[in-house]
């Protein structure tokens, strides 16, 4: 989901990248991918050691985000696309998000390590599901 988002993004900015183009970290490891949804589910105290280990690594005070980022020169035809595990801190926009709400992080070269923040409320399973329902009807009256 957050790689799709990240590459509607980098087209709105009207770059040519595919989802191809990005690297993505799988929260999942290639062991667990291929398994039923009850097999994965037995199997998941698999995941402890390592997240465990991501977790006793990071600074006092920070918390794990997944997150999408798009960098690069963007006069460019192709930005490059990053959806991994961050750890910032628990005092940032980034690190303040809650539940399904959304933030974009903007760093330019007039703004330096200061980002412009635009947060919000995320769609969420209600408000997806009422978007598609009001597509679905706008389509109908149209045929």
């Amino acid at each position: 989901d957050v790689a799709r988002k990240l590459l509607i993004l980098a087209r709105e900015l009207d770059l040519i990248n595919e989802f191809g183009d990005i690297n993505i970290q799988n929260l999942v490891p290639e062991s667990l991918l291929e398994v039923s949804k009850s097999e994965f589910l037995s199997r998941l105290e698999e995941l402890d050691e390592e997240y465990q280990k991501i977790k006793e690594n990071q600074e006092p005070g920070h918390v794990l985000r997944y997150v999408g980022d798009l960098h690069g020169d963007l006069q460019k035809d192709k930005g490059e696309l990053d959806v991994k595990l961050v750890s910032v801190p628990a005092t940032s926009a980034l690190g303040q998000l809650k539940g399904s709400d959304s933030i974009f992080e903007i760093y330019t070269e007039s703004y330096g390590e200061n980002p412009i923040v635009i947060m919000g409320a995320g769609a969420g399973a209600q408000v997806t599901a009422r978007g598609v329902f009001g597509d679905i009807l706008r389509v109908s009256e149209t045929k």
